[in-house]
């Protein structure tokens, strides 16, 4: 991967090139901290300060035209930034800008946005931004200190969970100059801090009240984002228009973006008479995740003609973990021999076949389908060093790399592994009576309930209770509707759910939230198996405290190898690309990045095909 965005010419800008690749050759000269234009979790960010635009853009992409998209339900409020109510779609990303932006061709780096330059220690103790003198609302007055220093105070006090969480960790906030802000954080604060700060939305101090924030609203927001919030039909379609005299328009983190002079959102009550709406031409881009739906009905006319292609994109984001979910609480699975044999008797070559059209890939790692799995890579040194205090943490075959997921051929029958989990069975003390697994102990049948909510996970799990059937398991399903789904969840008040955590090139805080020792003892989390590993909280520790992106990848795989090692979980599958359908009307740039589309890069199709038009 190149470092450069574009080929610099010029003397003045050659050396700037040649001083730029040298820090990335040698990331760890980072001593002195002084102001800079970007910032990257690990190492130093890709773009030279000189970059003219991001590798995932075409920089000549025509203005104008309109997209429409979709959105399943509905919405009641036009503020994303609060708990309650449900926001309509597009807010955060076309009008509420923060300090800095993302690029998304690199794991987890950021550029200057309202803030033109970023500071901070070799320690992350704290954080400061220099704001863009020429920053403004779209109402016109400018973006000042006052309204970042306002923003973090709203934000922790009545924001979303997760910004109450972060912003708390920041000690004392300043006002160090006329354009300048600062972070002191608190030393339970880690690495990331700095970058999480630089992501803060932030909000016009003259156009918010704090008494009213958290209540939902449909009056448009004053943001100092590329469009405004045009028209809103309640419910049902919020349009965005795109502000002429937007601020930001020639920065080179935004060459190539914001291309659409209108984008609306048009909401639907259900997936199929959304498909159907897609097949009209009343919206123009659909992300399909249905494997069934993808195989069998992208055959109407406008696909036949031409006028609607489809796609599948790269995508180097990690799969994330899709998986039934085994409550260790439950004293029936808080053997791990039991959960070793039910994820035996999980038959995914038949299910894919079946359901599927054969089209998933089995997910083999809490990171699949990225640099940063464990999956068919034997530890290296630093990871061995991490894992050495914990020498019974991780199996052998996962250690080395060799280790996968049963594999059966695919006929149903799947003898071989039903063998298999019944020795497993018989040794946690369970045998067959009658056709029943009993407990030999107490007598008791083998059973226990899976919870769902929708009817693309009943119809799954209906499968796998059916193949547990064969050896005497009775796995009963059990459909609730999604407010008691939720409340059940949160409370740990189930014996086995289907789940989804989703991934990132970058894992860091979440993960603390997810599988954590504390995390397991507090409701509300994401640690539904109850995982409770000292190794798991070691290893968590380790990929916050690394400082290059070397140990940081060491450190999640070490991850990865302990929750493999758990079972804790029976991994499901995955797409192994982005499946994407457009009407022509449409221009995508030929590069994608690595998170997938970017519907924010693309544009009209103009008369006369220019740039990198597809």
């Amino acid at each position: 991967m190149l470092p450069y965005a574009t080929i610099y010419s010029g003397a003045t800008r050659a050396l700037k090139g040649l001083i730029w690749s040298l820090a990335l050759l040698a990331p760890w000269t980072t001593a002195v901290a002084e102001p800079a234009h970007g910032i990257a979790m690990h190492g130093a960010p890709r773009y030279a300060p000189d970059f003219e635009h991001l590798s995932y853009v075409n920089p000549e992409a025509p203005k104008g035209g309109r997209l429409v998209l979709s959105a399943l339900g509905t919405f009641d409020s036009l503020n994303p930034l609060i708990v309650k109510g449900v926001a309509a779609g597009g807010l955060r990303g076309y009008v509420f800008e923060s300090l800095m932006a993302r690029a998304y061709d690199e794991p987890f780096s950021l550029y200057g946005l309202l803030a033109e330059t970023i500071d901070t220690p070799a320690d992350r103790s704290s954080v400061a931004f220099t704001l863009r003198a020429e920053a403004r609302f779209s109402d016109g007055k400018p973006v000042t200190v006052d309204d970042v220093i306002f923003s973090h105070a709203l934000l922790r006090d009545l924001g979303r969970p997760n910004h109450r969480f972060y912003y708390g960790k920041v000690a004392k906030v300043e006002k160090t100059g006329p354009r300048t802000v600062k972070f002191t954080f608190r030393p339970d604060g880690d690495r990331e801090m700095p970058l999480i700060m630089g992501l803060m939305p932030v909000l016009p101090r003259h156009a918010f009240d704090r008494e009213t924030f958290d209540r939902t609203s449909l009056a448009p927001p004053i943001g100092s984002g590329p469009y405004t919030v045009e028209k809103v039909d309640p419910g049902t379609s919020i349009v965005f228009r795109r502000n002429p005299d937007y601020w930001g328009r020639d920065l080179p983190i935004n060459k190539g973006r914001y291309n659409f002079d209108e984008v609306r959102y048009d909401y639907y009550r259900d997936t199929s008479t959304m498909f159907e709406a897609f097949k009209k031409g009343l919206y123009d881009v659909r992300t399909e995740s249905d494997p069934t739906r993808w195989s069998l009905s992208y055959k109407f006319p406008a696909v036949r003609d031409g006028r609607v292609k489809t796609h599948e994109f790269p995508i180097g984001l990690p799969s994330g973990m899709s998986a039934l979910v085994f409550n260790t609480r439950r004293t029936l699975f808080s053997d791990q021999r039991v959960r070793q044999a039910l994820t035996l008797l999980f038959d995914f070559e038949w299910i894919n076949k079946t359901l599927y059209h054969g089209l998933y890939a089995r997910t083999q790692s809490y990171f699949d389908r990225s640099e940063l799995s464990s999956h068919g890579r034997p530890a290296d040194t630093v990871e061995r060093a991490l894992l050495a205090p914990f020498a019974d943490a991780v199996a052998p075959a996962i250690m080395d790399g060799s280790y996968k997921l049963p594999v059966s051929d695919g006929s149903g029958r799947n003898r071989a592994n039903r063998r298999k989990a019944l020795k497993l069975l018989q040794a946690a003390g369970y045998g067959l009576k009658d056709g029943k697994l009993m407990d030999t102990r107490t007598g008791q049948p083998f059973a226990f309930e899976i919870l769902v909510a929708t009817k693309s996970q009943e119809r799954l799990l209906l499968s796998y209770a059916r193949l547990l059937k064969r050896v005497g398991i009775e796995a009963r399903i059990r459909q609730v509707d999604s407010a008691q789904y939720q409340r059940r969840r949160q409370s740990y008040d189930f014996d086995m759910i289907q789940n989804v955590w989703s991934g990132s090139l970058s894992p860091g805080n979440e993960q603390s939230f997810r599988w954590s020792s504390k995390a397991a003892a507090t409701e509300g989390t994401f640690n539904y198996p109850g995982i409770e590993s000292a190794a798991v909280d070691a290893m968590i520790a380790a990929l916050l405290a690394a400082k290059d992106r070397s140990a940081f990848v060491s450190a999640v795989r070490s991850l990865d190898r302990v929750l493999l090692s758990g079972n804790y979980v029976i991994p499901l599958f995955h797409l192994p690309r982005q499946w994407v359908a457009r009407w022509t009307r449409l221009r995508h740039p030929e590069t994608t990045s690595l998170y997938g589309i970017r519907l924010n890069t693309w544009w009209s199709a103009p008369t006369e095909q220019t740039g990198q038009a597809r």
